[in-house]
Formats: structure tokens, C-alpha cells, sequence
């Protein structure tokens, strides 16, 4: 009898400690997924952005895709269009360093310099899109604009509490502060992918509209920061509740967000980057 007792004690937390670690290798699954589309976008920016700017070759010719792109001649809206562009490939790039635990062990004094200079650049270029959204008119409709508007909004604040906590070194506080900055100061990134992927699923517009303020896009708008945050708060629950639920629905919503991510990536790469990068 007290064989079997101690059997079923030891098959439980074997169990949780097995889905934990299935839980772990699908964070870093998502997470090799971002960090793949990331360096994507940050090689479009470079392509795009950086070189012309570099060689002398930028001309409002070649943005006439963007909402309000390059304008010749409106040289401080250009200034701050290209200051909150051109970082966004900095930003790509060292972003996804914050998220490995290896560099955070092994190399701290790198994690918070990147950390330092990331978050910088991330509270920047959210004023910067604010600007570029409600001064310059770089939207096609208020309505579409809500969503990217509440992101930016958020940034600020997630950046504080980031910043704060990492100064009072209440690292577990931080990492959660940190987390959501970074889904936030990728928000527009990810409503790219989001909304290419739509397009690829339903091989077309669905419940949008040319102005962005469609159902679909309002909606998209929205859950390209809210809905990666709902689920990076079921995976911090799962690590700090030891419960077989909490770690089964954090694991599904995982699995979930790298299908969305792979499809979005793969979408937004074919019909939006790739081309462009291609055709530079």
C-alpha cells in the first residue's frame, strides 16, 4: 500500500515537470519564430530605409506604398519619419537578445546595456508614430488608427515599469514589465503579420476595407499586442502556479501563437518584405 502511495506522489509532480519543460522548448520555439520574422523586417529596413538614406537615393518615388511615406522637400517630417524607421532594424535585432536566458546569465552587463538602449529606442519611436499618426495624418481613418494609437500609448508605460523595477533589481517584476514592452514595442510588426496572414487564410480581403476600418482590421488592430500578452500572462502564471491546468492551457496557447507567428511571417515575407527586398 504505501508503494502505491508513493507512487501516485511522485507521478504527479514527474507530470507537471514534464509538461513544464514541453512548455519551455514551445516558448522557445515561439520565440526562434519572432526573432526569424524580426530579422526579416529588419533586413526590409535596411534595404529600404538605411542604404537609400546612406547612398543618397531616398525620393518620395519609392515609398508610394507607405500611407505617408518620404515627402521630398518636408525635411523635419522626414527627419522624424526616418528616426522612428531606421532604429526599428536596431530595435529588430537586439530585441530578441533580451529574451534569452543565456545571455541574461551569462552576459549581464550586455542584457541591460541592449536593455537600456532597446527600451530607449522603443519609447522613441512610439512618440515618433503618435506624431507621424495624429500631426502628419500618416492614417487612412481615425477609426483604424485606435488600435496602433492604444499601443503606443502603452509603450510608455510598460517601459516605466520595466525600467523601475529593473533599477530595484525585482528581477521577476521586471522580466513581466519587460516582456510586455517588448510585445508592445512590436505591436505594429506584429499587426502586419497578422493582417497578411488574414489575407493569405481567406486568399483575400475578409471583413476589411481600404482604410483600415474594417471589422477584421479594428479587431486585428487590437490583438496584435493584446492578445501575445494574454498570452505571455498565461505562461508567467503557468511557471508560478503549480497546477497541471494553468501549464495545459499555457501550452495550447503557445502552440497557437507559433502557428499564427509562422503563418504571419510566412505571409507577410511573400507579399510585403520579400519583394521589396528582392526588388531593391
Amino acid at each position: 500500500m504505501s508503494r502505491v502511495i508513493t507512487s501516485t506522489l511522485n507521478t504527479q509532480p514527474s507530470y507537471q515537470l514534464w509538461l513544464m519543460h514541453k512548455l519551455d522548448l514551445l516558448v522557445k520555439i515561439w520565440v526562434g519564430v519572432i526573432l526569424t520574422g524580426q530579422w526579416i523586417f529588419a533586413l526590409y529596413i535596411l534595404v529600404q530605409f538605411t542604404l537609400p538614406l546612406i547612398t543618397g537615393q531616398l525620393d518620395e518615388s519609392r515609398y508610394a506604398y507607405m500611407i505617408r511615406g518620404y515627402v521630398n522637400g518636408d525635411t523635419i517630417n522626414n527627419a522624424i519619419l526616418l528616426l522612428h524607421v531606421i532604429p526599428v532594424m536596431l530595435i529588430s535585432l537586439s530585441g530578441t537578445f533580451q529574451l534569452f536566458p543565456a545571455i541574461r546569465q551569462h552576459y549581464p552587463r550586455f542584457h541591460r546595456i541592449n536593455g537600456r538602449i532597446y527600451l530607449t529606442f522603443g519609447l522613441l519611436g512610439a512618440i515618433g508614430g503618435l506624431y507621424l499618426t495624429w500631426v502628419t495624418g500618416s492614417r487612412l481613418s481615425d477609426l483604424g488608427a485606435l488600435g496602433v494609437t492604444v499601443n503606443g500609448l502603452l509603450i510608455p508605460i510598460m517601459v516605466y515599469f520595466a525600467w523601475r523595477y529593473a533599477v530595484q533589481r525585482d528581477f521577476v517584476r521586471h522580466q513581466r514589465f519587460a516582456v510586455h514592452a517588448f510585445i508592445l514595442i512590436n505591436g505594429v510588426w506584429t499587426f502586419r503579420l497578422l493582417l497578411m496572414g488574414w489575407f493569405m487564410l481567406n486568399q483575400g480581403p475578409q471583413g476589411n476595407s481600404a482604410n483600415l476600418d474594417g471589422p477584421a482590421d479594428v479587431i486585428l488592430s487590437f490583438a496584435s499586442y493584446l492578445l501575445p500578452m494574454f498570452i505571455a500572462e498565461l505562461i508567467f502564471r503557468a511557471r508560478a502556479r503549480d497546477t497541471v491546468g494553468s501549464r495545459v492551457t499555457a501550452t495550447i496557447a503557445v502552440c497557437i501563437a507559433i502557428f499564427i507567428t509562422l503563418i504571419g511571417t510566412a505571409a507577410a515575407t511573400m507579399m510585403m518584405w520579400g519583394p521589396r527586398i528582392v526588388g531593391y
